[in-house]
């Protein structure tokens, strides 16, 4: 007898092998059998008909910051619905893990666009640990939804060294004792199981709270000699590095390939940056960095992979409440001041006026955001009137500066002026040339952060909506067994976990889709509430192509509706240590 029994299904095993039709049984939280003939339903708990569907591993999702949202609603719903069963949090130097929950509070929650008020309380009055042993013990016994692998964030790290104050000094540099101390909490969290040191070098991101306000994220003050102590752990114990490099010079993309080669004297170290798009700053990029990557990984023995998305990178923003606007001098001016009043103050000083202006017509120089304010279209805003248009397109008609304009809006709607614009990923046939990259790797859905800029929550299904729709034109992108497989068994092996594969007695985390809805609903623009969050508006894509997800063999979500127990009791998601 099976506590599930899923028949008839056109069952993708995450190995990149072909579908075949295939029954499956699932028995204490086990994929026990896999039968290509029909299994025996007597005395079954549930049957589910999979005619005409596709069962696959559960999605593993290798970039989040739902770092705070599991601590307060564990059953992390907006992933499941979309068939990830396994997430990674601690990621762009930012943990939880070893810091006071102030500290952690002020290194996250500027940056991640996740409302201070809801965070800090939190953690105020949730975090029972402080020591990655104690961490990992937290999560053994939390009621998750998915199953989560942890990064040790970086500038986590150096706040519970150096503390706060002196981990953001440029003028400090730690001392032998600290760095020693250091090498010993990364040693301690490789023990505990987490995957790896999450690292930042990207001055943009910056620091909430009042003490050490609109400071860069400690990582970013770290020498690449500390670095390279710590990587020296990473290396030997066959973990990872994840980190960001610094988008106003660049040239430290170097240094990270450079670390991840090997050779006679050295393993490689695996390291994966974010992020490698189609930018629509630098529309040059993606298809030189691609093949040098690839190259150098053959050539240098490295193991290095850029995250990329499947999909194009639209954002919203409430005014100026987006961390784009931290890439120029005006912008961060801006972001520094917490309230609207002091920055309508601000935005109607002539001397800021024409600093913003510069900033933005500013040719040459790094930035993700184009800056181009023809192509960002307001959604809403109390001036109906402008809902629909773009910026550049209400300049022209006022005969004003674009730039002008968008301080104007500001001053007299401040966030309750939302636009969007399109960052990245705007031509399909180069994202077609990155998903096929092997130097790359499925992910980068920032799922749990930016909760009012983007939602990528369902990357896994776009991208086998892009293989299915290339298929429906007579092209090939990649087969659909190749997708899974990049979703899936791919992740599950590159990170060294337990997951991303099912076989007879792999734990049962699968999802079950009906290929014939991925369709265009998938990029539907919604917005549903967090009530962890005091029913902030979170923004959501919503489809319905996942029938069905099972978490360690318990079915978690099914015909839209989840669990009555999903994060309230023990029996779904793990803590998946590395192996």
């Amino acid at each position: 007898m099976f506590d599930v029994l899923i028949k008839n299904a056109q069952f993708f095993d995450g190995s990149g092998a072909a579908a075949s039709l295939r029954h499956l049984g699932v028995k204490d939280g086990k994929l026990v059998t896999i039968s290509a003939t029909a299994l025996d339903e007597q005395g079954c708990a549930q049957v589910i008909d999979a005619s005409g569907r596709w069962v696959t591993p559960g999605f593993i999702d290798m970039h989040t910051h739902y770092d705070a949202e599991m601590v307060a609603a564990p059953a992390l719903e907006e992933s499941i619905r979309h068939g990830v069963t396994t997430l990674m949090i601690g990621s762009c130097s930012i943990s939880m893990v070893l810091s006071s929950p102030e500290d952690c509070s002020d290194l996250f929650t500027r940056v991640e666009s996740v409302p201070r008020e809801h965070v800090l309380p939190l953690l105020q009055a949730r975090k029972s640990w402080n020591t990655p042993s104690e961490f990992a013990a937290f999560l053994d016994q939390h009621p998750l939804g998915p199953n989560l692998c942890s990064f040790l964030g970086h500038s986590d790290l150096r706040v519970a060294v150096l503390g706060l104050a002196r981990a953001v000094d440029a003028k400090v540099k730690p001392t032998e004792n600290e760095l020693q101390r250091m090498e010993y909490l990364l040693e301690e969290a490789m023990d505990a199981g987490l995957l790896g040191l999450s690292s930042m070098t990207n001055p943009w991101d910056k620091l909430d709270g009042d003490r050490e306000r609109s400071k860069s994220l400690p990582s970013v003050y770290a020498s690449w000699a500390e670095y390279s102590r710590l990587n020296k752990i990473l290396r030997r114990r066959g973990r990872i590095h994840q980190g960001a490099p610094n988008l106003v010079t660049k040239y430290n993309i170097f240094a990270f390939l450079g670390a991840s080669m090997g050779g006679w004297w050295r393993k490689p170290l695996k390291t994966t940056l974010i992020t490698l798009m189609d930018v629509k700053a630098d529309p040059w990029l993606a298809k030189i960095l691609g093949p040098f990557t690839r190259v150098l990984n053959r050539l240098g023995r490295a193991d290095f992979r850029w995250q990329t998305l499947p999909v194009p990178f639209e954002t919203y923003a409430d005014g100026m409440e987006f961390v784009v606007f931290e890439e120029f001098p005006a912008g961060q001016a801006a972001l520094h001041l917490a309230s609207h009043d002091l920055r309508s103050q601000l935005f109607q000083d002539p001397a800021y006026r024409r600093k913003f202006r510069q900033d933005v017509e500013k040719k040459f120089g790094p930035r993700v955001w184009h800056r181009d304010f023809n192509d960002a279209w307001i959604v809403d805003c109390p001036d109906r009137s402008v809902v629909n248009k773009s910026v550049g397109e209400l300049a022209t008609e006022r005969d004003v500066h674009p730039a002008d304009l968008f301080l104007d809006l500001l001053v007299a709607h401040g966030p309750r002026l939302r636009w969007r614009t399109l960052i990245a990923n705007h031509r399909p046939e180069v994202v077609e040339q990155l998903v096929c990259e092997p130097s790359t790797l499925i992910g980068f859905a920032d799922s749990g952060a930016h909760i009012r800029n983007m939602a990528f929550y369902n990357f896994g299904l776009r991208l086998l909506k892009l293989v299915r729709d290339a298929e429906q034109q007579g092209r090939s992108v990649m087969p659909v067994e190749t997708a899974v497989w990049r979703l899936t068994g791919e992740l599950g092996e590159w990170f060294n976990i337990d997951a991303g594969k099912l076989y007879e007695g792999a734990r049962a985390d699968l999802v079950i889709i009906d290929p014939s809805k991925l369709t265009e609903d998938l990029a539907t623009y919604q917005e549903a509430p967090m009530a962890a969050f005091g029913g902030l508006q979170r923004m959501v894509n919503r489809g319905d192509a996942v029938d069905a997800v099972l978490i360690n063999g318990k079915v978690a979500f099914q015909h839209g509706e989840f669990a009555q127990d999903l994060g309230h009791s023990r029996g779904y998601g793990q803590f998946l240590r590395s192996r």
